[in-house]
């Protein structure tokens, strides 16, 4: 049964700029669509999905919002100091960002290779330390701001054939407490909202297939969750509501893990 979350339209975050990775679709998609809803020019990244994510911006400026595409792979230092120079260059500033690329491969831990190994962690850390790291002197320069890293209830709980998926998730958690101790002088908020079980769109790169074995796990709360409920908490986190919570990790899952 689906659950549709409206996205809330208001001004709550009109004229803030937020940067959004991985933002071509499924929870990306839902963020930066609500992000727009509350009155905030969008800034799409995707790696490869460069259809996908002209869709998602045609989708925000179809309903009256302001967003634009550029193509980066994230875990590129030169191609993310691109993204952040070509978000500057098309908004004037950068308000808050929001950390979403990942790769979610399933994989038994005897089969995974180096390669992949680094490709999940290089996806989820290095592209979330790369994208705050360049865009902090712009965060800096509108007098503060807001990251919003989007970890997994995998990294918390552990998780069948995913240990690469798991360790970089339970490290953005980790990073997100360093990264809030450092940037508070700057008035700058750093949280990671950790999405359960979610409807998406599987099958994609980066969204295998459900396995059977969790075709039917559900969460205390009876169904999935909806990719516009996670969304509602990262627009609350980025907006001037949330000002006083900074390092903390929160978890939107059903009651799938209570802490």
């Amino acid at each position: 049964m689906s659950h549709p979350v409206s996205l809330r339209p208001s001004d709550d975050l009109s004229g803030k700029v937020i940067l959004v990775t991985g933002g071509a679709r499924n929870i990306g998609r839902a963020i930066a669509r609500s992000l727009a809803a509350g009155g905030a020019k969008v800034m799409v990244n995707a790696n490869t999905s460069e259809a996908a994510g002209r869709e998602t911006v045609a989708l925000i400026t179809a309903a009256g919002g302001e967003a634009d595409l550029h193509m980066a792979d994230v875990t590129q230092p030169a191609a993310v100091t691109a993204l952040v120079a070509a978000t500057v260059a098309r908004f004037g500033r950068i308000d808050g960002i929001v950390s979403n690329a990942a790769i979610r491969a399933e994989t038994p831990f005897a089969e995974i290779s180096y390669a992949e190994w680094k490709q999940v962690i290089a996806t989820v850390l290095d592209g979330a330390f790369l994208t705050a790291q360049a865009a902090l002197p712009h965060l800096i320069a509108a007098g503060g701001g807001a990251i919003v890293n989007i970890g997994g209830l995998t990294g918390h709980k552990g998780a069948l054939h995913r240990s690469h998926v798991v360790a970089a998730k339970g490290g953005l958690a980790a990073m997100t407490k360093a990264v809030a101790m450092d940037l508070a002088e700057h008035n700058i908020t750093v949280n990671c909202v950790v999405p359960g079980t979610i409807n998406t769109q599987r099958g994609l790169p980066g969204a295998p297939d459900r396995p059977a074995h969790r075709a039917h796990n559900l969460p205390p709360a009876g169904r999935r969750g909806e990719p516009e409920e996670i969304a509602a908490m990262v627009r609350m986190l980025l907006g001037p509501e949330a000002r006083f919570i900074t390092g903390q990790s929160i978890h939107i899952n059903g009651g799938g893990i209570m802490l």
